[in-house]
């Protein structure tokens, strides 16, 4: 039976090929966003680079516009530029279905020409028989990593994360800035004031030094005494 299915080995090499091609792409993707779900569980001490290049671009946005009016939106952009290397994760999602139609087109081709060379059935057979259990591995991989459903995770993570958490914290700290120099201005005002106060005597301290002072000196108030003395006498 099996020396059936390797009859066209040709054939078969190139439809198992990229058969797997197609499952390797469809299990990268799942491992890419489990991982990426499993980082934004804890965002405030994610290694992940793309996540904290995110966190970076939202906070200098945030501190540019004060608010973003569509988080939503700012996380499907990152979703949709989310990259394996060098290669977009879109590009990935599209090849793997592409991978498994050409698969499909080869055992096509295969069973075309065996029927023009006037081959029994049983010599055809296997390309039909690769060629649905090639479909079948491909969605029962698809249904198995989910990738919609990784997705939708992923973007519910993110956005919670922004706006529950990252927004808030950014607010705070925008707060308690401009509370430090208020009250550091309220300090050097203060300051100034009591310098003033401590170089310049008011004008009833002035006005009271005045008043005090003796209107005779002593020697003037002895001389004053003798004179008077002489007068009397």
């Amino acid at each position: 039976m099996l020396a059936l299915f390797f009859y066209h080995k040709n054939f078969m090499f190139a439809i198992l090929t990229l058969l797997l091609c197609s499952i390797i792409c469809q299990l990268l993707l799942g491992v890419t966003f489990h991982r990426l779900i499993h980082e934004t569980e804890n965002m405030s001490a994610t290694k992940n680079k793309s996540l904290q290049q995110l966190k970076l671009k939202f906070t200098s946005c945030t501190q540019l516009r004060e608010t973003i009016p569509n988080v939503s939106v700012f996380v499907d952009k990152y979703v949709n530029q989310i990259r394996i290397g060098k290669i977009p994760v879109s590009f990935l999602k599209h090849l793997s279905g592409q991978l498994t139609l050409l698969a499909v087109l080869v055992a096509g081709i295969g069973a075309c020409l065996g029927i023009i060379k006037d081959e029994s059935f049983f010599v055809i057979a296997p390309f039909y028989v690769i060629s649905f259990i090639g479909l079948y591995l491909y969605f029962a991989a698809s249904s198995l990593v989910d990738l919609s459903g990784k997705i939708n995770i992923l973007h519910t993570n993110l956005v919670d994360y922004l706006e529950n958490h990252l927004a808030n914290r950014l607010d705070q700290t925008r707060l308690d800035k401009r509370m430090v120099g208020m009250a550091e201005e309220k300090a050097a005002s203060h300051k100034e004031e009591r310098s003033h106060a401590e170089k310049e005597p008011t004008a009833p301290q002035n006005a009271e030094r005045q008043k005090n002072s003796p209107a005779f000196t002593p020697s003037e108030a002895e001389e004053l005494e003798l004179l008077l003395r002489e007068f009397l006498a």
